[in-house]
């Protein structure tokens, strides 16, 4: 999932890059509104995919005393912070231009440039939205693309898709806005399409943000994960019940699980080893994404009452 993570990041890199060069360089020359907001828009999303670079980077750090469980979530934070700079960048400075633009409106000079470039964008983009969507596509199955993103544990993929997919809606906004300022001399539709391409980041930012809090403050895994493991240690003859089962995600390929077991009361120590040992490997045979699973041994009345103490 790193390689595919890392494949959308860079090339929504590129696509931003170039594009956002173009776009500066068209509202230099045109002194359109919307044209500067999509600028802004394509170097701070430039800026994000470094960030999520870096937080792939230092994800991978080995654990250590301080931080015991690894640096996985370090992607979590990152995304986050990506979500922070889209609201109060991208959207901000969006905002501003939009409002000063419909408060002094201002003549689009030769908005030729601006359709060159923003049909570039287009191509772009549109390469760029194409590979996170080929990737995202892997994982969600029979899911709505919502359902997806909700239960997606990768921040980094659905970040990419869903910072491209507001990139083609400000594309596309800032044409028409340009057109109807154009074609019916009225540039204070260059300012309204500006103030359209900052609603679109700022909810773009909200929904990114309220993903990456979930995972900051732990999501368990997935229901096929939890059910399964279940299933396997349930289904020993060993097993008595199992007690709890807590699972984590410290990272999108990183899976905590702590589980309480109720053995069969004839089993000795030696015994308990072996059934531990037994399940635990066909559990991370299964899913190498479970990096730590943690097992406490206790009956079911010992884990009920330790429950109820206060």
């Amino acid at each position: 999932m790193a390689s595919g993570s890392k494949k959308v990041i860079y090339a929504a890199l590129i696509g931003n890059s170039l594009i956002a060069v173009s776009k500066f360089t068209a509202a230099f020359f045109t002194g359109s509104s919307a044209m500067v907001s999509e600028g802004v828009h394509s170097l701070v999303d430039t800026g994000n995919q470094g960030l999520m670079l870096l937080g792939l980077a230092r994800s991978k750090k080995a654990p250590d005393k301080r931080h015991p469980f690894g640096y996985g979530m370090e992607v979590y934070f990152w995304s986050f912070m990506v979500a922070i700079l889209i609201f109060a960048l991208g959207a901000g400075i969006s905002f501003y231009e939009g409002l000063h633009a419909v408060q002094a409106p201002h003549v689009i000079e030769d908005p030729t440039w601006n359709y060159v470039v923003l049909g570039l964008g287009i191509i772009f983009e549109g390469w760029a939205w194409t590979v996170a969507y080929k990737e995202f596509k892997k994982l969600i199955g029979d899911q709505s693309m919502w359902q997806a993103i909700k239960h997606s544990k990768d921040p980094t993929i659905f970040t990419v898709l869903l910072e491209d997919t507001a990139a083609m809606l400000g594309l596309i906004i800032a044409i028409v806005g340009i057109y109807i300022a154009q074609t019916f001399n009225a540039p204070i539709f260059d300012g309204v399409a500006s103030l359209a391409i900052s609603f679109v980041l700022a909810s773009v930012a909200v929904i990114l943000s309220i993903e990456c809090k979930g995972l900051l403050l732990g999501e368990s895994a997935s229901e096929d994960v939890i059910n399964r493991v279940e299933e396997i240690i349930g289904s020993d003859d060993d097993i008595i019940a199992v007690n709890e089962l807590l699972t984590m995600h410290m990272g999108p390929e990183d899976i905590l699980v702590n589980v309480s077991l109720d053995y069969a009361d004839h089993l000795d120590a030696a015994q308990v080893e072996l059934a531990t040992s037994r399940f635990e490997k066909q559990i991370r045979s299964e899913f190498p994404i479970i990096k730590r699973l943690f097992i406490e041994a206790q009956s079911v009345t010992g884990h009920v009452a330790s429950r109820a103490e206060p």
